[in-house]
């Protein structure tokens, strides 16, 4: 069976597709993914890239959000466009989600703030996300948040985003196949077939 790496970081807007996605895609190809969280964030600033959509770029805003309610469409997911961005607390969500890697629920957490933050307009990584996904997930938010604010995760979390420059990924999604880099949600397929 074929793995591919998936980088993503929660505050992409586009990793809500593949996010959304990569269950059938893992069903329907004979593929695993296997997930890694890391700060693009980070990443982009230091390439003196502005992470995010700043009022005098409100065309790009526009078209991003436009082009994501689209493909969503071709994907039968249904997102309330726009979703509160930029996010306030970017870094505690993908903590979280490194959190997850080490105790197995990744996928789930990540999947779960996905649905809130595009599907019900409940931004990642606020208190109210955090505390309807560990509802759902039967987990304590509180106890969450205290270990997602350790040390060993805050350096677990460092250490990927380190390993991801090291990789040359600079975006979220990107999808790696035999060391081949995929960037974007409409890279997905191509990443499958490599």
């Amino acid at each position: 069976m074929k793995t591919i790496d998936f980088w993503f970081s929660i505050g992409s807007t586009y990793t809500y597709l593949s996010v959304r996605r990569l269950p059938l895609i893992k069903k329907d190809n004979i593929v695993t993914f296997n997930w890694c969280p890391f700060s693009v964030r980070k990443l982009m600033m230091e390439m003196n890239n502005v992470p995010f959509t700043p009022p005098e770029k409100k065309v790009k805003s526009d078209y991003m959000w436009r082009d994501i309610s689209r493909r969503a469409d071709n994907y039968n997911l249904s997102p309330i466009i726009p979703a509160p961005y930029p996010l306030k607390n970017f870094d505690l969500a993908n903590q979280i989600a490194v959190l997850g890697i080490n105790e197995g629920w990744c996928e789930e957490y990540v999947d779960r703030t996905y649905f809130y933050w595009f599907e019900k307009g409940i931004e990642a990584g606020s208190d109210e996300c955090i505390d309807k996904v560990s509802a759902d997930m039967k987990l304590n938010p509180n106890d969450v948040i205290t270990r997602a604010n350790s040390k060993e995760i805050i350096d677990q979390y460092n250490s990927q985003t380190d390993k991801a420059r090291e990789l040359g990924i600079f975006g979220s999604p990107t999808f790696i196949n035999n060391n081949e880099i995929f960037w974007g949600d409409d890279r997905l397929e191509d990443a499958i077939k490599w």
